[in-house]
C-alpha cells in the first residue's frame, strides 16, 4: 500500500472553523493522524468556565496527534477577519485542499420567545458565515488536486415539524444546506466537492451538554468520533465523483463497510436519541436501543 493510500490526508491543509472543541476538533484530530496541516478558526483564546478548549488547545492537541496546527481566533461574521484568516492559512501551508463549514450558533425557541439579536447571531454565523468562509476559500480549494467543502448541516426534508419549534434555527440551519446545494452545483465544474454531513442521533458536545439536554442526552448520544470518521472518508473521496450529497453519518459509514456502531455509543446502556432533522425515510442500519 502507498502512503497515499494509507494517509490520504497527509500534507492536506485544512481550514475547519469552530475547530477548539466538540464536532470540529474531532475532524481536525483525525485528519491530523494522517499528518495533516490545521487551521483552527474559532472564536475561544481565553478559556471558558462553561466550555473547555480553546484554539491553543485545540492546537496542541492537533500537534500531538501528528499534524501541524495554526491557531487563529476568527470570528465568521467579521469579513476582514475570515479573509485574512484564510490568506494566513495559504501563507503559512501553502494552500488549502479542505473547507469544514461547523461553526453554528442554536437556539431552539418559538417565534415569541426568540429575540432578534439571537435571530440574527444564528444567521450570521450558521448561513452568512458558511456563505462567506466557503466564497473566500474557493479561490484557493480550486487551485488544489482534490478539493472538499463539508457543512455539518441537514438534508433539505422540508417537514413542517422541523421548523414549528423553532423557526429561526431552522432556517439558519437549513440555510447551511442550501449553501451546499447551490455550490456543489456552481463547483461542480471545477472539480471543487460540496456535501454536507449530519448525525442520526445527538453527539456529546458541550452544546448537547448545555444548551439541550445535561447529562442525560450526553448518555443518550453518540461521541463526535463517528462524525470525524464520515468526514475522513469523505475527504479521501475523489472530489470530482463525490459532490452533492446530504449524508447521515451511520448510513453513510455503513455504504463505507462500517459494522460496529456500538464503539460510538457514550453509555451502552442507554438507547440512543434521533437528531432532529433526520427524514423519516431515513433507516438506522445499527440498532438504537440500549445493549443488554
Amino acid at each position: 500500500m502507498t502512503n497515499a493510500a494509507a494517509k490520504p490526508l497527509a500534507g492536506k491543509t485544512l481550514f475547519v472553523t469552530g475547530a477548539s472543541r466538540g464536532i470540529g476538533l474531532a475532524i481536525a484530530l483525525k485528519c491530523a493522524r494522517d499528518g495533516a496541516n490545521v487551521a483552527i478558526a474559532a472564536k475561544t483564546a481565553e478559556p471558558h468556565p462553561k466550555l473547555a478548549g480553546t484554539i491553543f488547545t485545540a492546537a496542541r492537541e492537533i500537534e500531538a496527534a501528528g499534524g501541524k496546527a495554526l491557531p487563529l481566533q476568527v470570528d465568521i461574521r467579521d469579513e476582514e477577519g475570515v479573509k485574512a484568516a484564510i490568506d494566513k492559512t495559504v501563507a503559512s501551508f501553502g494552500g488549502l485542499d479542505i473547507l469544514v463549514n461547523n461553526a453554528s450558533a442554536i437556539s431552539l425557541t418559538p417565534s415569541q420567545a426568540t429575540e432578534m439579536k439571537r435571530f440574527d447571531l444564528m444567521h450570521q454565523i450558521n448561513t452568512r458565515g458558511t456563505f462567506m468562509v466557503s466564497k473566500y476559500a474557493i479561490p484557493h480549494l480550486a487551485k488544489a488536486a482534490n478539493p472538499h467543502i463539508l457543512m455539518l448541516s441537514p438534508p433539505l426534508d422540508m417537514k413542517e415539524k422541523w421548523f414549528a419549534p423553532h423557526t429561526a434555527y431552522s432556517l439558519a440551519k437549513f440555510g447551511m444546506s442550501m449553501v451546499a446545494l447551490g455550490l456543489s452545483g456552481e463547483l461542480r465544474q471545477k472539480g471543487i466537492a460540496v456535501n454536507a454531513l449530519w448525525p442520526r442521533t445527538t453527539i456529546a458536545t458541550a452544546a448537547v451538554q448545555n444548551l439541550l439536554g445535561g447529562e442525560a442526552l450526553m448518555h443518550a448520544s453518540r461521541t463526535p468520533q463517528i462524525i470525524a470518521d464520515a468526514a475522513y472518508r469523505i475527504f479521501a473521496k475523489p472530489s470530482r465523483g463525490f459532490t452533492g450529497h446530504f449524508l447521515i453519518d451511520d448510513t453513510f459509514l455503513a455504504g463505507e463497510g462500517v459494522t460496529d456502531f456500538d464503539q460510538y455509543r457514550v453509555d451502552p446502556s442507554q438507547p440512543l436519541h434521533v437528531d432532529f432533522f433526520v427524514p423519516d425515510d431515513s433507516a438506522a442500519p445499527a440498532s438504537l436501543k440500549a445493549l443488554s
